[in-house]
């Protein structure tokens, strides 16, 4: 079966997930793409390009099946523009994120122009995929509130139409990529002269909250915590303040500061690490924490967002064992003492890598698969 795959955001997460499909799925996968950068500018005249490079795979010689949409494109607009050639093939919406929950921050004011055009692409596919279920509730909780914001002509109907037509169908990861990097003495270690790693590896930027990070880690500080720290997510735009005041108080204790673009050197710093935290207010899926559990972090995360249906229940407070969901900062600060301390267990890497096999690509693309041959042959 032929694939045409359209994607105007190919960097990061969107790439990566688009690169592991096309590499491990049983189909042909023709990529149509644009660099990731302008989101907006993606979002609204992005089709117009996407749709051009898809006329010319198509008048090449490439005859698709199915066409796998990323919650960056345009659908309707991509449709309209190529009607010619694709009028007859379904579409699967995937969104990794939407522009109607996505947070912003308290100082400024959502555009509903692009919130529209994710309603509007998912009424014009056949089936539209979420990848997590916490991010699936959440945007069918907010589309009644969109639809209300227009003055008539609602359409509320159609929510459920889409609700029909949806489904959840979690990343694909391509977790064993890291196996070639596991270091021969990783594991955590109880040596005082050692103190345990503790990983930032996510965005800094105000969804993931690093304020709240580094609160609770000066915190444990205070009250005679030993840790080391490897701060390794990505920034876009200038260094949070946070960062430069941590960069200043842990200067000593700091294995790593900056993004680790490189995968070599970003997998080591992940097996070198003990513990993974997450402070954040919002996650779609999570992906930064999901590699950083493969590698043998025992995670301490919120009990909300993605993170309870990514966590095999039984290991939400596993007997004899550091709990790996809190519920608020007190809770937090005292599973990251008692870690820190000794008197909680982290889980042993062997557990952290198996709880989320599921999720590696050489299992989790027959799901995948299998999604996109039921909608060719609806």
């Amino acid at each position: 079966m032929n694939v045409l795959a359209l994607e105007p955001w190919y960097g990061g997460s969107h790439r990566n997930f688009l690169d592991g499909l096309t590499r491990h799925t049983r189909h042909t996968v023709a990529r149509v793409t644009m660099p990731a950068r302008f989101w907006k500018w993606r979002m609204h005249g992005g089709a117009v390009t996407i749709a051009r490079k898809a006329v010319q795979a198509v008048e090449g010689g490439f005859r698709p099946d199915i066409i796998l949409a990323s919650s960056m494109v345009n659908v309707p607009a991509f449709l309209s523009l190529t009607r010619r050639h694709t009028g007859h093939i379904p579409v699967v919406y995937y969104l990794h994120e939407n522009q109607l929950t996505y947070p912003i921050p308290a100082t400024e004011k959502r555009d509903l122009a692009y919130a529209y055009i994710n309603y509007l692409s998912c009424l014009a596919a056949d089936r539209i995929a979420f990848n997590s279920e916490f991010h699936y509730e959440e945007f069918m909780r907010a589309l009644p509130g969109l639809l209300r914001a227009f003055p008539d002509y609602t359409h509320l109907h159609t929510v459920a139409e889409i609700r029909e037509r949806s489904c959840v169908l979690h990343l694909g990861m391509d977790l064993r990529a890291h196996d070639a990097y596991v270091s021969a003495d990783q594991g955590f270690s109880l040596d005082p002269s050692e103190p345990p790693v503790v990983l930032w590896n996510q965005r800094w930027e105000y969804d993931k909250n690093p304020e709240a990070f580094f609160r609770l880690m000066n915190r444990l500080d205070d009250a005679g915590c030993h840790f080391r720290l490897i701060l390794a997510g990505k920034h876009f735009e200038e260094q949070p303040y946070e960062f430069e005041q941590a960069f200043e108080r842990y200067a000593e204790r700091i294995l790593h500061y900056g993004y680790a673009e490189d995968f070599e050197e970003y997998s080591t710093l992940l097996h070198r690490a003990d513990i993974v935290v997450s402070t954040a207010i919002h996650e779609f899926f999570g992906i930064a924490v999901m590699e950083a559990i493969y590698c043998g972090c025992h995670p301490v995360l919120p009990n909300k967002l993605s993170y309870p249906e990514l966590i095999p229940e039984q290991h939400h407070r596993p007997l004899l064992h550091a709990p790996i969901l809190y519920e608020d900062y007190d809770e937090l600060y005292s599973i990251m003492a008692g870690i820190l301390r000794g008197d909680e267990r982290p889980l042993p890497g062997t557990v952290l890598r198996s709880m989320l096999s599921q999720l590696d690509w050489a299992t989790h693309i027959e799901a995948y698969d299998s999604l996109l041959e039921s909608t060719a042959t609806t």
